[in-house]
């Protein structure tokens, strides 16, 4: 797994005139044949990519047919790659789609989750009622699942790792990275989550922004899903989140997204460039603020508009909203990429 010996310093948290924290990680630029142009910290380094993959694991739903056989739409598309809020929009979204497949939230196999959407836990509290799987962050992705097994048969058990869904996942996760996965971990959402190098997460990611050279299915299925992406990013995750107002902030220009323990991923289709970051405590925090600053000196972000400059150098406010202190990219990190 990482080895944090080989991280290097990427973000820094300031208070006063003191360096309070400096988050260490990984990071790296690659283009879709596969050269690394940019690295901070070890390339090589094996992580488990948690959901920031959400796009590769749904290229077979569109490679098998299933998407076009039971018309999924841009919006189904979307919801596949989600980690979302557990909003209405996505937790009404999900019961259609599953309905439309003559199933329902029994189907799913994510777990129930209370919803970080403060709407919806609101509604749930004053009517009484709990959450369930469909308020799920991952339930759009373990929906995509099921219209795959609905189509490429398999029995009701999706996750297991030997179910023919998980077979077609892992394969196309190892095509992508161009690595043989080392092994998997059990994701949040009781799905295996299969480990790869970040240059591998960053050579996927720049795959599906310049798939050309895949072969017809498989281009046009990275292309659907990235199109999807940008044209909903407020399915992708959700008001106040990272994906959502970066990717409205770049609107057709670049795909972005999280993963837990400090994984971000970005996809650049004009350039041809896929982008991964590793925060080596797992901070949120630094990712957001990483993948931010990446952006930036790839020359598709503006660090002077708004949400851009929220998330790369957000202010440290306490519970008086007293502004405090700050935080920055590390000197070494990011300051020239080309």
């Amino acid at each position: 797994m990482t080895d944090h010996t080989t991280a290097s310093p990427l973000v820094e948290v300031i208070r006063g005139d003191f360096i309070e924290s400096v988050h260490f990680g990984h990071a790296v630029v690659a283009d879709a044949s596969g050269q690394v142009i940019a690295a901070w910290g070890d390339p090589d380094a094996i992580i488990l990519p948690r959901s920031s993959c959400k796009m590769i694991q749904a290229l077979p739903l569109i490679e098998s047919g299933a998407a076009d056989a039971l018309g999924l739409t841009a919006e189904h598309l979307a919801l596949s790659c989600a980690s979302h809020q557990g909003a209405e929009i996505h937790r009404a979204r999900v019961s259609r789609w599953l309905g439309d497949l003559g199933m329902s939230d029994d189907d799913l196999r994510c777990g129930p989750q209370i919803p970080n959407d403060a709407t919806e836990r609101h509604r749930l509290r004053d009517a009484g009622e709990h959450a369930c799987q469909l308020h799920n962050n991952c339930s759009g992705k373990h929906s995509g699942f099921l219209s795959l097994k609905s189509h490429i048969g398999g029995n009701a058990e999706y996750v297991e790792p030997s179910h023919p869904v998980q077979i077609a996942v892992c394969a196309a996760f190892e095509e992508m990275t161009g690595e043989t996965s080392p092994g998997y971990g059990i994701d949040g959402c009781s799905a295996p989550n299969f480990a790869c190098s970040i240059a591998g997460l960053a050579r996927a990611a720049a795959r599906m922004a310049q798939p050309s050279g895949l072969g017809a299915s498989r281009e046009q299925a990275a292309e659907r899903l990235v199109a999807a992406m940008m044209a909903h990013p407020e399915l992708v995750a959700g008001e106040g989140r990272a994906c959502t107002a970066l990717m409205r902030a770049l609107p057709g220009v670049a795909a972005v997204k999280t993963g837990a323990e400090g994984v971000f991923v970005g996809i650049l289709p004009g350039k041809g460039w896929g982008i991964a970051v590793k925060i080596s405590d797992g901070a949120t925090r630094a990712a957001e603020l990483a993948i931010s600053a990446l952006l930036v000196q790839a020359g598709v972000a503006d660090p002077a508009d708004p949400e851009i400059a929220r998330y790369l150098s957000p202010r440290v406010l306490n519970r008086r909203d007293i502004d405090t202190g700050y935080m920055r990219r590390h000197a070494g990190f990011a300051a020239e990429l080309l």
